[in-house]
């Protein structure tokens, strides 16, 4: 009787489990077929206020520009860099990715719903015109960027080599707007740029990630493989680029463990990239340099080598933009601009609106020294011991530096005029010191 109980209830169960897996399946289809019917409602209510709009509107508007109109505002609505591209902005978007362009060179983006100044470019109308990350863009040519979008203000602000362009900003700490007459000029970026401090440090300032990044980084690295100390990597200002730089960057500094990932909700989107040890060309100590400017790829080096302890990060919070956009062509001459993933470093923290913050907080600044008139040296005693000079191959050495300064070194009188680069070199002298 035991027995057929349990054949009983193994019955009962196996009955209860097909059950269940039909319920499943007819679930299944009846979701299918809501979502069927859910999207084909959609349509047609689109399909309604379209024809609606065309037959009513007070002023005559073609099939055309209402569906361009629709697709602009379903992307703007998306994310702030996702976007629709006409034809001209499709065109604008390739001459720009060659390299070349006519405009004022600096990078935007939205903030809390403001057209944001993200960066200057190093050496272009904007910056020489006194530009600064933060600020907030109110007027192009007195045109409010009140509901602009990011495309819209860049379509502004490139134009003719040589015409004049004025900008009015708002900028944290002034107590109203300020106005620049700037005038556009083409716009070449030099990525790259090395510097040696004290002998022993070398300093390299990537102003953005274009394709040659790594490349130039790297050579400037083994130009100077045998009397370099220490590494002060310059990311301040830069507004990224391409990512395959970023993580080469990276991976030149790095040997082992991932550099960055990337999650999106297709499978194909979400990837993950790691450091190789064939690729790792120093491990001296370094001090990365970073402030509200660094945007997309300059956070993801500076995110990655705080993680994974390699450098030391100085400055101010970065942007916080650790989105991916990709650009997919919709017909030969439009296109749209998607955002497909996030980035997340090393540790799994995200640099999407948060941003990376710094190791050692530093504000932009100069500084201030002062002459003490009143302290009283050995030297200032009547009966002090003289000097004994050093003497080289029989002669005396200079003690004067030679007041000539060179292109390709930053002097103590520099370092002066930027505090957050000071306070980079000297945490940079006492890693070396303490590495030995």
């Amino acid at each position: 009787m035991k027995n057929k109980k349990i054949i009983t209830l193994g019955f009962a169960s196996t009955a209860a489990s097909i059950a269940l897996l039909f319920s499943s399946s007819l679930f299944a289809q009846s979701s299918v077929k809501d979502a069927q019917v859910s999207r084909l409602q959609a349509l047609e209510k689109f399909t309604k206020v379209v024809s609606i709009v065309e037959q009513y509107d007070v002023d005559k508007v073609t099939i055309n520009e209402l569906i361009n109109k629709a697709l602009d505002g379903m992307m703007k609505n998306l994310d702030a860099h996702s976007n629709y591209l006409t034809q001209k902005d499709y065109k604008r978007l390739k001459v720009q990715t060659n390299g070349e362009f006519g405009g004022l060179g600096i990078t935007v983006g939205m903030k809390e719903g403001a057209l944001t100044v993200i960066s200057p470019i190093d050496g272009t109308p904007a910056d020489k015109a006194g530009l600064k990350a933060g600020d907030i863009i109110l007027k192009i040519d007195n045109k409010s960027t009140i509901g602009m979008t990011i495309d819209e203000a860049v379509s502004l602000m490139r134009g003719k080599v040589g015409d004049p362009i004025n900008v009015m900003i708002v900028r944290k700490g002034e107590m109203k707007p300020l106005a620049f007459h700037i005038v556009r000029g083409v716009i070449t970026i030099d990525s790259v740029k090395a510097k040696t401090i004290d002998k022993n440090i070398l300093y390299i300032r990537v102003a953005s990630f274009d394709k040659k990044v790594v490349e130039d980084v790297q050579k400037e690295i083994k130009k100077r493989k045998g009397s370099t100390k220490g590494i002060i990597l310059d990311l301040r200002n830069n507004p990224g680029g391409l990512l395959d730089q970023a993580v080469g960057l990276v991976d030149t500094f790095v040997d082992k463990g991932i550099i960055v990932s990337q999650k999106g909700r297709r499978a194909a989107e979400t990837k993950t990239y790691s450091a190789h040890p064939g690729n790792t060309l120093t491990k001296v100590p370094m001090v990365v340099l970073v402030n509200g400017g660094s945007a997309s790829a300059s956070e993801i080096v500076s995110g990655s080598l705080q993680d994974h302890k390699r450098a030391v990060l100085v400055g101010e919070n970065t942007f916080g933009k650790g989105s991916v956009q990709v650009v997919l062509p919709i017909t030969k001459t439009e296109a749209i601009k998607l955002t497909i993933a996030r980035y997340y470093l090393p540790s799994g923290r995200t640099i999407q609106a948060v941003g990376v913050k710094p190791d050692i907080k530093v504000l932009p600044g100069e500084l201030k020294t002062y002459k003490n008139e009143f302290a009283i040296k050995e030297a200032d005693l009547k009966a002090h011991l003289k000097k004994e000079l050093a003497k080289v191959d029989g002669k005396k050495a200079k003690t004067k530096e030679d007041k000539k300064d060179k292109k390709d070194i930053i002097t103590p009188k520099m370092l002066d005029k930027d505090l957050q680069l000071k306070e980079g070199v000297d945490i940079i002298k006492a890693l070396i010191i303490t590495k030995g």
